[in-house]
């Protein structure tokens, strides 16, 4: 009984071979899901009181939310602006102290940059490798314990599903032999009801010879 839509499910699909035995009913089957989904089609997924609201991503990372809108409406990546690693000289000639100035400011914060480059590539030399061996073997453990989980939640299934099977059988043996008691019995009352008819005429023919006989 599902607290949605209120309908109890009466089917044993472990038991019943009705669709084998009678193949024209697949079509017929078809046919009433095709009218269904017509007539009620599937519900929205982002309107369904039955789901949880859509949790926003990347909420607390601008970035990271512009990125995925982009992913999501298919954009092209945007090239990379490489205008900050360039060295141009000042735009007029002849130029300015503040067109220097700028253009020399410029140039220092491109040698800062390469400065930080270079000590980021020497602290990866030398910390990178054990770093990336913690990291793969962290990442080796945690994929051992997924598949352990995965096992496990597989496990679980199959045994459900040997469990509803068991259970299914059990109940449609028992509904079979019901079944066949009740057409049993249901046979035994029509010629029960056969033989009365009979006994009613026999009977009748008794009391006509009867009255015949009275009457001689």
């Amino acid at each position: 009984m599902t607290s949605a839509d209120n309908v109890f499910i009466d089917s044993l699909p472990y038991y019943d071979d009705d669709l084998a035995q009678h193949p024209n009913l697949q079509a017929l089957v078809d046919a009433e899901i095709a009218r269904e989904l017509k007539a009620k089609p599937p519900p929205n997924p982002a309107t369904d009181p039955r789901l949880p609201p859509e949790r926003p991503l990347f909420k607390d990372n601008p970035l990271l939310a512009d990125e995925l809108k982009r992913v999501a409406a298919k954009q092209p990546l945007s090239a990379l602006d490489t205008t900050r690693y360039k060295l141009p000289p000042p735009p007029t000639d002849p130029a300015s102290e503040a067109d220097w100035q700028k253009a020399v400011d410029n140039a220092r914060a491109q040698l800062e940059h390469q400065k930080t480059r270079q000590l980021n590539l020497s602290l990866l030399q030398t910390y990178g490798p054990n770093a990336w061996r913690v990291h793969n073997y962290l990442t080796e453990a945690a994929v051992v314990q997924y598949e352990k989980a995965l096992e496990r939640l597989q496990d679980q299934v199959t045994e459900v599903n040997r469990s509803r099977k068991n259970s299914q059988n059990q109940a449609g043996n028992q509904l079979s032999s019901l079944e066949n008691r009740w057409k049993e019995l249901i046979s035994a009352v029509l010629q029960l009801e056969l033989a009365n008819v009979a006994m009613e005429g026999e009977i009748e023919d008794l009391r006509r010879r009867d009255a015949e006989l009275g009457n001689v």
